[in-house]
């Protein structure tokens, strides 16, 4: 891959919370310019707002377009030009249109191969709703545009501890329904895939949560265990993916048993990330897996309470920065060999006659 350094866009999202706050904070570091070159999907003057708002003391460089960013630079990158009202720490419509130009924008250059990964400041799910925008959240609009038919899959990671969630974000009375044999199957891959891919596991160990308290109790409290996640898991195994399961999710984190694992596949939104939360320092990243597109997003969101406050953290964003650069290094490194085998080193020898082989003789 030589010396050159990897091309990182950053979609600057909700503009009226701490995108811009940690952005910044992130590349007051001089180091991390020597890592990439940092191309910020946004405003110019909504940056500036934020900047002068916070007292920091953050230059940037104004590019028209990705091609023009230069390497030892803040490049910023112009996606919309008109005045819009910022108004830290209060949710608006400005602000969701605002996030969805720069993902929009971002989604076009990452079409025309203009930067190496993508890392997205967070958005408000709701005020981003509108015209060009019908998803749930970052990960479903990015499968969409960049995921060329592949699944995604959201893995919340710090050090080793990664949980993956089967489902999303789904109301809790739809998840029994979307939790199936195949989904489970599929999901399960992306994440063997990913740990051997991504992460450099050579051999990962898996485990899949239950969907009911105490994970069914042998059906007593609901059978999806039996008749759902447990076939799932032999058939899996039965393919080569090293998975176990499935297990009560409190006493797995309550007793420490995921450290055993490289990878955990929960089956929804807050069994997953509830106990993921609790036990991490609080600089997690959310790495969507599965596309041809490497996206990382910091672990928390907004935080309107805090936007404009200056006491944001910036550590979540800035391993967010690192790992986006780890996994794209890592995907060039396990792929390599793969892209070119070895030639054969000898010659079929095959019989050019007309006489049938392996004939009987007399």
């Amino acid at each position: 891959m030589g010396n050159k350094k990897i091309r990182i866009a950053i979609t600057h999202g909700d503009t009226n919370g701490i995108g811009y706050e940690v952005i910044f904070k992130a590349f007051s570091e001089p180091a991390m310019l020597e890592l990439c070159t940092p191309i910020i999907y946004g405003s110019p003057k909504v940056a500036a707002y934020h900047r002068n708002a916070l007292g920091m003391d953050a230059s940037f460089t104004i590019i028209s377009k990705a091609e023009d960013a230069a390497e030892d630079r803040i490049n910023l990158l112009t996606v919309f030009d008109e005045e819009i009202k910022v108004e830290l720490g209060h949710p608006s419509k400005d602000a969701g249109a605002a996030a969805l130009k720069a993902l929009d924008c971002a989604m076009r250059d990452y079409k025309a191969g203009l930067f190496d990964v993508l890392v997205t400041a967070p958005i408000n799910k709701n005020n981003i709703q509108g015209e060009g925008f019908d998803f749930c959240g970052h990960t479903e609009y990015i499968e969409e545009r960049a995921g060329e038919g592949s699944k995604s899959l959201m893995i919340l990671f710090e050090n080793s501890l990664r949980v993956a969630l089967l489902t999303t974000h789904l109301p809790v009375k739809d998840i029994a329904a979307a939790v199936t044999k195949e989904r489970i199957k599929e999901k399960a891959t992306i994440l063997f895939d990913s740990l051997k891919r991504d992460f450099r596991v050579a051999n990962p160990r898996m485990a899949i949560l239950g969907l009911n308290p105490h994970a069914g109790d042998d059906g007593l409290l609901g059978s999806e265990e039996k008749d759902i996640i447990a076939p799932a898991v032999e058939e899996l195994t039965a393919e080569g993916v090293n998975v176990f399961g499935p297990y009560p999710a409190d006493g797995f984190f309550g007793n420490g048993s995921y450290r055993a694992f490289d990878g955990i596949l929960a089956m929804y939104h807050d069994q997953g990330l509830a106990p993921f939360k609790a036990l991490s320092s609080g600089n997690s990243v959310n790495y969507t897996a599965g596309l041809p597109i490497v996206r990382t997003s910091p672990g928390h969101g907004t935080a309107y309470d805090i936007a404009g406050k200056g006491v944001a953290d910036e550590s979540s964003f800035r391993n967010a920065i690192y790992a986006a650069i780890d996994i794209f290094r890592n995907r060039a490194d396990y792929d390599e060999p793969l892209q070119n085998p070895l030639k054969k080193l000898y010659h079929e020898r095959k019989d050019d006659s007309d006489k049938v082989r392996f004939a009987v003789k007399s």
